[in-house]
Order: C-alpha cells, then sequence, then structure tokens
C-alpha cells in the first residue's frame, strides 16, 4: 500500500505535517517504538510509530529520525497523547531528511494503525490472511482478552493448522500453542537457525530435528527473505527471537510465506516492548555498578540497592546475598561491532532458567554493560531460594554455577559464534553485603579471564576454580615466561646435556614427592645419598636451597612454564 491510503482513511486520524512530495512511497509493514535507536528491528519500508518518550530534549530529534531515513523507512507517525502539539524540532528533522511525518490523535491506538496496515499489506495476497488480521487487536493486546505472542500462535493452530513456537536465540520456549517444544529440541532448533543466519542463508530456514520438519522465521524480518542492509548480522544474531513453525515452508505458495513473515512482524512489536520495559533495570543496575567501580562507601552502595529492590527484586524484598556474572563477546579485534550490548543482552537470557517459558521470566535479571563487559547483579533468592536469615553467610555451593549456566545454551551459542566470535562467561562466589561487591565484581572478572584462556567458543568459570595458582599462568606474559623458566632451568639443562646427569627428571620428582628423600629415591630408584648429591648439584647451579618454601614454588611454577 502507499502512504497516502493512510491520510485517506479517517479511522486512522492522521494528519500530515511533512513530506507530501514522498506519499507514493510504499508500506511494507509497521512498527512500534520508543526505542532511541530502533535501527536493528528495521529492515525497510516501515511505519514507524512513535509516542516520542524516547525524546528527552530538542536534540534529540535530529540523530532519531537520522537513524530511520537510513534504515529506509516509509514514513513517521507521531502520537500526541504524550506531549501534545508535535514538537518543531522534530518535524524539522524530517523535513531535512525527507522522512513523511504524520500527528496520530490521541484518541486512536497504535493498535489500530497497526490493524489496518497489515491488513492492506498482506490481506490483498493472501485468502487464509483475512481470518488472521479480522481478530489482529486481540492479537497485540496483553491480558486475557489478548495474550501477546500465544494469541497469534494460538490463531495459527486454529485458522491454518500450523503449530508454532517463539523461540530465544538459546532456544528457550517464549511462546507457544499447544504442547511445548523439549529443551533440546528448542536448543537443536536455535542452533539450526543461528548457522543459517551466520552463513547468510535466505530464511525460511529448514530444519529436522528428532525426524520432524520446522521452518524457521526470524523474527526481525518484515517481508518475505528479508536481509538487513548495511547492519553486520553479528550486532543482532545473539539476540534476536526466531519463530519455529512444524511445516515445511519450502514448498508454500509467496502468499503463505507472506503470512508467516507478517506474523514475525507482529511478534516483533512484542519484543520491542519488552526489550524497551528493560530500560529501567539496567539503568538501575548501571547505577549500582558505576558505584561498586568506582569505590563508593558501601553504606551508599547499601542505600542504592535498597532503592533498586522493588525493580530489581519484584515480590521478593530485600535479597541480602548476590552474586555476580561478567561475560564477554570477542568478535575480533578489527570487527568494528560494540560488544558491550550484544553480551549485555546475551547475558540476560542465559540467567534465566531454561525451564521458564515466556519472555517475562527474565524480569528479575538486571544487566548493565561497560565497554565490552557484560555485568549482571544477581540476588540469589531470585534464582535459587535459600531460605536463610538476614545476615547467615550462603553456602558456598549456593547460587548460580558457571558450567551450569551454560550447559543448556553452549550449542546454539557456538553454531551463532562460529567462526570469529567466543563468549567467555566469570561467576563469582556469594556476597552478603554491599561491601563484598567489589571483590565479587574482581572475582567475577578474574574467573571470566581464566575462562578466556581456554579452548572453545562457549567458555565459563567460576570462583571456585580460582584457588589453583595453576590457572595464573596462562596470564603471564610470555617474555615473563620465558625470562622466568630460562634463569632457573637452564643452567639444570646445559648440565644434563653435558654429563648426562637427569638433573630435570630429579627436580620434578623431588618436588611431586613433596621434598620426601625416602620416596623420592623410591620412585627414581636412587640411593638416598645419589638423591642427596644431585639435589646439592641443583642448589649449587641455580643458587637456590630446595629446604625453602618459596625456592620450591619458584622451581615447581618454572617447570610448570616450560
Amino acid at each position: 500500500m502507499r502512504l497516502r491510503a493512510l491520510l485517506e482513511t479517517d479511522a486512522l486520524g492522521l494528519r500530515l505535517l511533512g513530506g507530501e512530495e514522498e506519499l507514493d512511497r510504499g508500506v511494507r509493514g509497521v512498527m512500534t517504538t520508543d526505542l532511541r535507536d530502533p535501527s536493528r528491528y528495521l529492515s525497510g519500508g516501515e511505519l514507524v510509530l512513535t509516542g516520542l518518550a524516547w525524546r528527552r530534549s530538542a536534540e534529540d530529534s535530529e540523530p532519531f529520525v537520522r537513524i530511520l531515513a537510513g534504515a529506509q523507512v516509509a514514513g513517521l507517525a507521531a502520537g500526541e497523547a504524550e506531549l501534545g502539539d508535535i514538537p518543531d524540532d522534530l518535524v524539522q528533522a524530517c523535513s531535512r531528511h525527507r522522512l513523511p511525518l504524520f500527528a496520530v490523535n490521541e484518541s486512536v491506538a497504535f493498535a489500530t494503525i497497526t490493524e489496518y496496515v497489515v491488513r492492506q499489506v498482506s490481506g490483498e495476497r493472501a485468502g487464509d490472511l483475512a481470518a488472521v488480521v479480522d481478530r489482529h487487536r486481540r492479537l497485540m493486546t496483553s491480558g486475557p482478552a489478548g495474550g501477546g505472542p500465544d494469541a497469534v500462535l494460538d490463531l495459527l493452530g486454529s485458522d491454518l493448522d500450523l503449530r508454532a513456537w517463539v523461540l530465544s536465540p538459546t532456544g528457550r520456549q517464549i511462546a507457544g500453542a499447544g504442547e511445548g517444544l523439549t529443551a533440546q529440541t528448542g536448543a537443536a532448533l536455535a542452533a539450526e537457525h543461528l548457522a543459517a543466519v551466520r552463513a547468510g542463508r535466505r530464511a525460511p530456514h529448514r530444519a529436522v530435528v528428532g525426524g520432524v520438519t520446522y521452518s524457521l522465521f526470524p523474527i526481525r524480518n518484515t517481508g518475505r527473505g528479508a536481509v538487513a542492509a548495511s547492519r553486520d548480522v553479528r550486532e543482532n544474531v545473539l539476540s534476536d527471537w526466531l519463530l519455529a513453525v512444524e511445516a515445511d515452508a519450502g514448498d508454500w505458495p509467496a502468499a503463505r510465506l507472506d503470512l508467516l513473515q507478517g506474523v514475525t512482524q507482529l511478534i516483533a512489536v512484542e519484543r520491542d516492548r519488552r526489550e524497551a520495559a528493560r530500560t529501567v533495570r539496567r539503568r538501575l543496575a548501571q547505577e549500582v555498578l558505576e558505584l561498586v567501580q568506582t569505590g563508593a562507601a558501601p553504606a551508599e552502595i547499601a542505600a542504592r540497592l535498597r532503592v533498586a529492590a522493588p525493580v530489581l527484586l519484584p515480590g521478593l524484598g530485600s535479597a541480602p546475598h548476590w552474586q555476580v556474572v561478567v561475560a564477554r563477546v570477542d568478535w575480533g579485534a578489527d570487527s568494528g561491532i560494540e560488544a558491550g550490548p550484544v553480551a549485555q543482552s546475551l547475558l540476560e537470557e542465559i540467567l534465566v532458567d531454561p525451564s521458564a517459558a515466556g519472555a517475562d521470566s527474565a524480569d528479575r535479571i538486571a544487566v548493565a554493560h561497560t565497554g565490552d563487559e557484560a555485568i549482571a547483579l544477581v540476588p540469589l533468592p531470585a534464582v535459587s531460594p535459600l531460605g536463610l536469615e538476614e545476615n547467615a553467610t550462603p553456602p558456598s555451593d549456593a547460587g548460580l554455577h558457571a558450567d551450569a549456566l551454560l550447559e543448556s545454551v553452549r550449542a546454539p551459542l557456538s553454531a551463532g559464534l562460529d567462526g570469529d566470535g567466543r563468549l567467555t562467561l566469570g561467576v563469582s562466589a556469594a556476597v552478603h553485603s554491599a561491601e563484598g561487591l567489589r571483590g565479587a565484581l574482581e572475582e567475577a572478572r578474574h574467573a571470566r579471564r581464566v575462562a578466556a584462556a581456554r579452548p572453545g567458543r562457549v567458555c565459563a568459570a567460576g570462583h571456585h576454580e580460582l584457588a589453583s595458582h595453576v590457572l595464573l599462568l596462562p596470564f603471564v606474559p610470555d617474555d615473563v615466561r620465558r625470562a622466568f623458566t630460562a634463569r632457573l632451568l637452564d643452567p639444570l639443562r646445559d648440565y644434563d646435556r653435558r654429563h648426562r646427569a637427569e638433573l630435570i627428571p630429579t627436580l620434578e620428582a623431588f618436588l611431586d614427592c613433596d621434598g620426601s628423600w625416602t620416596r623420592c629415591a623410591t620412585r627414581l630408584h636412587l640411593h638416598v645419598n645419589t638423591l642427596r648429591y644431585r639435589v646439592g648439584r641443583i642448589e649449587q647451579l641455580t643458587g637456590r636451597d630446595l629446604s625453602r618454601l618459596e625456592d620450591k614454588l619458584d622451581f615447581f611454577l618454572a617447570l610448570r612454564m616450560s
């Protein structure tokens, strides 16, 4: 349909504020947003509806309109309910970018406009779509009369006999009609989808899991086989939802494919709404994180946590026990991708109980990001009710465990990261006061660096693994390692080469036997006096004393690093 047709429909209550010469633009879909940067959810041709909640000052209009124009949207419709008259700065910005601008009367709901556009765009092409769009208002509302994405999927089942599920990028079920998918099936479908997206294949993607054929549709698409223009797919591949339909769409007519793309657009509106709802929790987490990182007084941090508790812990009251989780996504030094938001979105998903269906199960997860890291403050009652007194110390195995966090998501995330990406994650021990959060943050960061030293696309480490000094060795710079080992071991290697004295094997066995002369001599099949002679020669050549703990530790580390 054309933008001009919107003005000719009195029921929509639209008033043109600029861009009359562009009214012949085609409209392929509609998206509602109050994000300051909605570019990741745009693929061109949309009519964008906004309540202007993103606008805090006149300077905000120019970058917002520039983003829309760059995404090649068809036009912008701004509601008058929030600010009354549409601000002049927005009108002028749209004029500069030749973007048609409409004012939406406060008496008209955005759902009415969405319903009309979807009906016109898709209804003309698919006879079976009419039964769905006739009840579109029910799909777009929440509560008993609607149900959000679940209502959309219910109608797909009742009207078109299609079983479908909305899945997160890790395969967790967000919505579905009827019997749910198993966790294993969801993870396998997500892995197939992410691998197809990374390979640049056109949607829908065909997947066979457990002998059943599924067609996978990216939620962000608004048209058949649509591909995001001028955007790196890695920016959203680990955060977008997907629609899994139990059918082979390979032989579907174009009208049926257009219908499913329209359904993904409806669900994308809901995803956009829920993403915007996380803004407050993210901001509170960011404020607490900044206090912790800048070394603020524990009393100040505790006061901020008390203020944030009603939002971070709805229905749970205070939470004296916390863990810190740090995650990082690396795409390579030259990728140019801002990794912090990617890691933030991914960590929010990872911290949701994989058995919890529905998007709202993530409402108690508060994740901030700084630089390339995402950092989560996790209240233990939100994950593992302990039944402890307020000041009791949680048991050492309470709360989150690094390996368990990744157990159900490793396969799909490895597919999404394949080729050039890595996810590393570190988990702190539980702390029972604001005073311990600074140490917990450093502990989680150090655990993440331990995970980064391991091979694999998806790696995690927990606080309990930091007890071994062996895990610290990968972080010693190569030049320092070489100098340290050469200073201690090269004299022994040279002596062994000239005299075949086996001082290095003797040193290893002596340390492995904890300095016991008898046990070491027995292991090496030597007389104790011969062993004492060799150890004496080691001490003479290196200037060290193997009866001292410090020198034993230096030799042990040198052998491990060599």
